[in-house]
C-alpha cells in the first residue's frame, strides 16, 4: 500500500501538503491538483482513523520553553514559527521559565483545547506528558529529551562541553573550572560531561568546587563565578553551559579586577548581545533557529500522517575562534 510519503515525493510537495490536502484544508488549486493525480497512481488511500483524529484537532502548535528572554530559545522559537506557518498553522508560546508545575498546566492546556501538537524543551527529565499523549496527539522534545516515547531534536550537548573545553587549553589555561546548570536536566549533565572528559584526558583533573550548579540565568552566573573567584586556588579559565551564565561570570570577572589577559571562558552559546570582554572568550555557537525549524518538520510530519519509528534528531554545534579580552564581540 502506498504512503502519504511516497504520495508527497511523486507530487513534489510536502508530506504536510498531502495531508492538508485530504483533510479538506487550504491549499491552492495546482497543488490540490498534483496530490490528487499522484495518490490515484499510486492507488493511495488516506488513512480515516487519521483523517478523524485530524479534524478534532485545531491548526495550532503548543511550543513551550524555559525561557523567552533568553535568546536561544527566541530563534529556537523563529523557527519553530517560520515552518510552522509555512504549513498554515500557527504557534501558540508558552513561557515554562523551567517551573514543572506551570509547564504541566501549559500542557493540560495544550490538551483541553485540542491543539494539533506540542513542540517542547522540558523543564526537568520528570516532564508530564500524560495528558496530551493519551489523546493521540504528537509531541517532539527540543533541546532537552523526555522519558516518553516521542520524536526528540538536540544538540550534540557533550560534543559542545568536549569544544568549549578543548579551545580553552587550546588557548594555554589549565585551570578550568564549568558553571553548569541544574542538575538534574540531560542537557546539563552532558555539556559539564564533555567538561569532565577533556580535564581528566589533559591530566589536569579538578580543583575542588571547579563544578558549580547555577540557574541558567545571569545572576546564577554571577553567582558561581563569584563562588569560583573565591577558592584557594581558583581557576583561569571557565565554561560556562549556556550564553546568560557567561553573562553573569563575565561581570563577576570584571568586579574581581582580574587581569583580563590572565583570563578565559567559552560560552556553550552565543552571548546575547555586543560585550567588551574583560577575558579572552570563546563562543560555541548553537543552530537554534534550525533546532527549531527541525523540530516544526517532525512535529507536522507527524500530524500529516507520518508512521515511521520514532526519531532523534542530533545536531552539531560550531566553535567560534577565541576573542581577545577588551575587543567587542560581534554576535
Amino acid at each position: 500500500m502506498a504512503t502519504i510519503y511516497e504520495v508527497a515525493a511523486l507530487a513534489g510537495v510536502s508530506p504536510a501538503t498531502v495531508s492538508r490536502v485530504f483533510n479538506g484544508l487550504t491549499v491552492s488549486e495546482e497543488k490540490q491538483r498534483l496530490v490528487r493525480d499522484a495518490a490515484a497512481r499510486l492507488a493511495f488511500t488516506p488513512n480515516k482513523t487519521a483523517r478523524r483524529l485530524r479534524k478534532q484537532s485545531s491548526e495550532i502548535i503548543a511550543l513551550l520553553i524555559p525561557d523567552i528572554e533568553n535568546p536561544f530559545y527566541t530563534a529556537l522559537a523563529r523557527g519553530v514559527e517560520d515552518r510552522a506557518q509555512e504549513s498554515g498553522f500557527s504557534v501558540v508560546l508558552c513561557n515554562t521559565d523551567d517551573n514543572p508545575g506551570k509547564e504541566l498546566r501549559y500542557l493540560q492546556i495544550a490538551a483541553s483545547e485540542q491543539m494539533a501538537g506540542v513542540i517542547l524543551s522540558p523543564a526537568s527529565d520528570e516532564v508530564d506528558l500524560g495528558a496530551i499523549v493519551s489523546l493521540g496527539r504528537p509531541v517532539v522534545a527540543v533541546d532537552r529529551t523526555t522519558p516518553y516515547p516521542v520524536d526528540a531534536v538536540k544538540i550534540d550537548n557533550r560534543a559542545a562541553g568536549i569544544a568549549a573545553t578543548t579551545a580553552l587549553f587550546d588557548a594555554g589555561y589549565r585551570r578550568i573550572a564549568c558553571i553548569a546548570g541544574p542538575a538534574g536536566i540531560e542537557m546539563t549533565e552532558d555539556r559539564f560531561l564533555g567538561w569532565r572528559q577533556v580535564v581528566t584526558a589533559r591530566g589536569t583533573g579538578t580543583h575542588e568546587g571547579y563544578l558549580q550548579h547555577a540557574n541558567f540565568r545571569v545572576e546564577g552566573g554571577h553567582a558561581a563565578m563569584k563562588a569560583l573567584l573565591a577558592l584557594d586556588t581558583p581557576p583561569d579559565a571557565v565554561v560556562t553551559t549556556n550564553n546568560l551564565m557567561a553573562i553573569g561570570a563575565l561581570q563577576a570577572i570584571a568586579e574581581a579586577g582580574i587581569p583580563p589577559e590572565t583570563f578565559g571562558l567559552a560560552a556553550v552559546g552565543e552571548l546575547p548581545f555586543m560585550v567588551l570582554a574583560p577575558a579572552t572568550v570563546v563562543q560555541v555557537r548553537l543552530p537554534a533557529r534550525y533546532l527549531g525549524r527541525t523540530a516544526a518538520t517532525m512535529l507536522l510530519d507527524r500530524i500529516g500522517g507520518d508512521t515511521q519509528p520514532l526519531r532523534t534528531v542530533v545536531l552539531r554545534a560550531e566553535v567560534s575562534p577565541p576573542v581577545p579580552p577588551g575587543k567587542g564581540l560581534a554576535l
